[in-house]
Order: C-alpha cells, then sequence, then structure tokens
C-alpha cells in the first residue's frame, strides 16, 4: 500500500524511492528507464508498476523541467592522478555509454594549476579522489552537483572496496604460505592507496605477521616504477616470497623485474594485483573490481543529485581471481 502523500503530484519522487518500492536495485531502474538490455521481463513490470504507484516522472522530463535545456555531464580528474593508464581510458568509456544511454551531453574538464576544474558544467563526476581535496567544497559553494569516485563525508560517492581487496590479496598469499609479502603502491595521500595498504596490514597483522617497513615499496603507480622499485630492492639484499602490487600495472612491472634477475613467478615469488585490467595480464592473480558498475553507479547518484535525492554512497564489491602468478612457498 502505498502512502497517499507520497502520490502528491507536486512532491518529487526520486529513482531511490522507486527501486525500493520495487524492491530492486536503482541500476535496474535505470536501466529499465532507459530501456536498456539484462532485465527480466517479470522484473522490468515491477519496475513500471511502482512508477505508475508513485507518478514517477522520468528523469529526462524532470530534468529538462528543473534545468531547461539537456544536461551536460563532466568528467574531472584529480591534481597528481594520471589520465593516460589503462584503468582510467576503461573507466572513461564505460563512463561515456552510461552518461549518452541516460540523454546527457557528456564533456572532460581539464584541471587547472590550482587543483580545481578549468570550467564547470550542469553536473559533475570527480575521479582522482585525494586527502584535502579541494573540488569538493568548490562545487559544494556555487551547489554545483556532482559524485565522487572515492569518498569523503557528507557527499555523494562511489569506489571498489579497496580495503577489502587489500585483505583478500594478502590472506589468499599467507594461506599459499607467505610471510615476507612486499606491497607496491603509489602516494598514500591517495584514497585508494591507503585503502589498500589498510587492507593488506590487516592481514598480516591478523596471522600475527610483523608489518616490516622495507616492505613498503613506492611503485609509482607504473610498471617502470615498479620494475625500478622490485629490482632495486631485491638487488639490495630485501628477501621476499611474494608481492601484493596495488594495481595491475605496477604487477606486471614487478613480474618483469624478478624475470630479468632470474627469478620464476610463481615457483620463487608469487605476485598478485589489483584490477582485472583486459589484455594487461591474462595470467595474472588480481582482484577482480566492477569498472562499470562504478561508472553506472556515478551517473545514478549523479541522476539523483539533479532530483534532489537524499545523499548517499556505495561500495563495490571486488573479488579475488586466482590464476597462474600465485603458488604455494616452497
Amino acid at each position: 500500500m502505498v502512502d497517499p502523500e507520497r502520490k502528491n503530484k507536486n512532491q518529487k519522487i526520486t529513482i531511490q524511492q522507486v527501486a525500493k518500492e520495487a524492491g530492486v536495485s536503482t541500476g535496474t531502474v535505470s536501466r529499465v528507464l532507459n530501456k536498456r538490455p539484462g532485465v527480466k521481463s517479470f522484473t522490468q513490470q515491477r519496475v513500471l508498476e511502482a512508477m505508475k504507484r508513485l507518478n514517477y516522472l522520468p528523469d529526462t522530463a524532470a530534468r529538462e523541467l528543473s534545468l531547461g535545456k539537456m544536461a551536460t555531464i563532466g568528467l574531472n580528474v584529480g591534481a597528481g592522478s594520471r589520465r593516460l593508464i589503462p584503468f582510467f581510458m576503461l573507466f572513461l568509456e564505460h563512463l561515456t555509454t552510461h552518461v549518452q544511454a541516460d540523454g546527457f551531453r557528456f564533456r572532460e574538464i581539464p584541471t587547472g594549476p590550482h587543483g580545481l576544474p578549468e570550467f564547470l558544467t550542469d553536473g559533475l563526476v570527480l575521479f582522482g579522489a585525494h586527502d584535502d581535496d579541494p573540488r569538493i567544497s568548490y562545487l559544494q559553494d556555487r551547489n554545483i552537483p556532482f559524485v565522487l569516485v572515492g569518498r569523503a563525508n557528507g557527499v555523494r560517492w562511489v569506489m571498489p572496496d579497496d580495503y577489502d581487496g587489500g585483505l583478500q590479496a594478502t590472506r589468499h598469499l599467507i594461506r599459499l604460505g607467505h610471510r615476507e609479502i612486499l606491497h607496491l603502491s603509489g602516494l598514500m595521500n591517495n584514497q585508494a592507496f591507503h585503502d589498500r595498504y589498510s587492507g593488506y596490514l590487516h592481514a598480516l597483522e591478523e596471522s600475527g605477521v610483523s608489518p616490516e617497513k622495507e616492505y613498503l615499496l613506492d611503485g609509482e603507480f607504473s610498471s617502470l616504477g615498479a620494475y625500478r622499485a622490485v629490482r632495486k630492492a631485491r638487488e639490495g639484499g630485501l628477501e621476499f616470497s611474494a608481492i601484493f602490487a596495488a594495481s595491475d600495472e605496477m604487477a606486471i612491472g614487478a613480474i618483469a623485474a624478478l624475470e630479468d634477475l632470474g627469478l620464476d613467478v610463481p615457483l620463487d615469488v608469487s605476485v598478485v594485483g589489483f584490477d582485472d585490467l583486459p589484455e594487461i595480464g591474462e595470467n595474472l592473480t588480481t582482484i577482480h573490481q566492477d569498472i562499470d558498475r562504478i561508472a553506472e553507479t556515478a551517473v545514478i547518484l549523479l541522476k539523483e543529485a539533479f532530483e534532489g535525492a537524499p545523499v548517499r554512497h556505495e561500495v563495490i564489491p571486488v573479488q579475488l581471481i586466482a590464476r597462474s602468478t600465485t603458488s604455494r612457498r616452497r
């Protein structure tokens, strides 16, 4: 039974309310609204019936009424974040697809010298969250709707469960008998790297392994940086039987360094990456993150912002994919 007050045509009904009424996710409602495949017929009917009961105004009409034109969504990359990397290019591809499927225009927005977007659009997706990110207060002061790929208090955000990914990767290596586990990371003011490292530390501590600071290496979030760091560490006498790299790119660089040093992966050293990027390492044991779902959720959250829905966030689960770069410690 629908609350009669919610049928008031003057009351703005959001995609969240439709999802709750139908007993489905906001992503499912979005697919039904945009006539995208992947929704069973009986589920689609539930969504349509919920929309009818709530007198839901589809977002395209709502946007046109509130903005007076087709809205433009911008993507802005935070200062210090690399753009020309496989992960970002894949995220950009998925985001563009979802933005355009939902009837928005799309633009990339360069970052200026003070770490702020050089221009503004009707709504923004902020990529590359970091500590003291100036973009958040800048957009809040101007009442510009935005979604953060990362996290921050009091704003809409979406992110993969980086902490759990670090936990899963390190637990996997510990179950295989490894205790001297190197961690390749990037700058710790980057939320993703910080959370993955925190998961790594938790897994070590719960297994009674004391974290050693020399096992944390700066791989510069690149294959070359990881190659140099691993080679320098090994040639300097640092012994380890496994590596957890905070990205697939760094994992590939680490493997190249180990092989150039005459070591076998995984017989001498096991390696785990993070991302599960296509064509990067088909045989790589890694943490899979659903990049398409992250992009889709970012668009859903921004649509909710246009509709005036309550602020919320979403953490996207990750999954360990065990392949051929890890084995039991010899």
